[in-house]
Parts: structure tokens; sequence; C-alpha cells
């Protein structure tokens, strides 16, 4: 045998005694406790790692507008109101787990926030609720506070009913027997033009 075959025989040799022995397993476990607390140790480095390399990833975390119920694609509020009803607006949308912009687009479409606006059927304030149904849900519609709350709530009752924000406005403004009727947004020229204008599309 050549002198360069041998010393290549010890060479891959020393290279096997290197290489670090795999633990060995017994049904499936590790063989020793201490292999066990190892092979944790070294999952919670890697879990750890992990989660500071993805925490700032915005494409792998929920987005906020789904986590309101599905949201994603409703345009932002970009009217110029800036007064004390905006705040109220807001909270009643958090408190009822709608989109803030959509409950703004609302109430934009509906009074221009104006609290005192009424309409020709007899909608009442900011959110426009019809006395019956301020009645219902146990609001005065004449209260600012209350009649915003009063619309998130009606709102929110017609997403939990047609699991759909588009189908939820048209009920708010045509009624949900109109959306039931239909299977879907009324052939109402109003019903439509308010679905888009606070929609989009």
């Amino acid at each position: 045998m050549s002198q360069r075959s041998v010393f290549h025989r010890i060479g891959f040799g020393l290279c096997l005694m290197s290489l670090p022995v795999a633990p060995a397993f017994s049904d499936g476990l590790f063989s020793s406790s201490t292999g066990r607390a190892n092979f944790s140790s070294q999952l919670d480095v890697l879990d750890t790692r992990a989660a500071e390399q993805y925490a700032g990833s915005t494409r792998l975390r929920p987005n906020a507008d789904q986590e309101q119920g599905g949201a994603e694609g409703i345009p932002r509020f970009s009217g110029n109101y800036r007064g004390q009803y905006l705040s109220m607006a807001k909270a009643a949308a958090r408190k009822h787990s709608i989109p803030e912009d959509l409950f703004l687009r609302l109430v934009q479409q509906e009074s221009g926030w104006n609290p005192r606006a009424k309409s020709h059927a007899g909608a009442i304030g900011l959110a426009q609720l019809m006395p019956f149904t301020a009645r219902k849900l146990g609001v005065n519609p004449h209260d600012p506070r209350q009649n915003l709350e009063g619309g998130a709530r009606y709102l929110r009752q017609q997403y939990n009913k047609f699991r759909s924000w588009r189908l939820a406005l048209a009920a708010y403004n045509a009624g949900p027997a109109a959306v039931e009727k239909y299977s879907g947004v009324p052939p109402y020229r109003e019903t439509r033009g308010y679905v888009k204008a606070i929609l989009g599309g």
C-alpha cells in the first residue's frame, strides 16, 4: 500500500472520530434525561431565534382588519371632520368589533356628522336611527353618544346575521328583510349607491 493511501485512510478515520455522535433512541424516546434536556434546550433557542427574526414581519402577523371581522379592503376614512363625535364613533366601533374606517364612513354618509340630522323617513341623529330601532336597542337617538352606540350595535347585529360587511350595510340602509328577500344587496338605487359610497367598488 502506498504511503499516500495510508495517509488518506488515517485522515478519513480522524474525520469520523471528530463527528458528533448521534444520541441513542429507545422506543422513540431519548435514552437519557440529559439528552432530552439538551434537545429541549436547543429547541427553545431555535424558537427564540425564529420569534426574534419574524417579530417585525407584518406579512406573517394577523391583519388588524381581519381581527375585526374580515374587513380587509375597506377604504380609509378620508373625511375632513375632526370634531368631538369622531372619538365617540371610534369608541363605539371598537366596542362592537367594527372596523373603525367602516363605521366612520357610515356616519359620514348617514349624517355628515350632524347630530341633529333627520331624514324624510324619520331617521334621527349621527347614525340615522329610526325611532323604532332606537327603542328596540334601548338608546336615546337624540343623544349623540347613545345614537352612535345604537348605530354600531345595530350594524354589528347585521354583520352577525349575514357574515358580510357589504350585506350588513345593505341591511342597515334597506332593512334585513330586503337583503333576505333578494339574497344579497337589494336592487334599490339608493341602497346600492349607499353601499358603494362606503365600501367602494
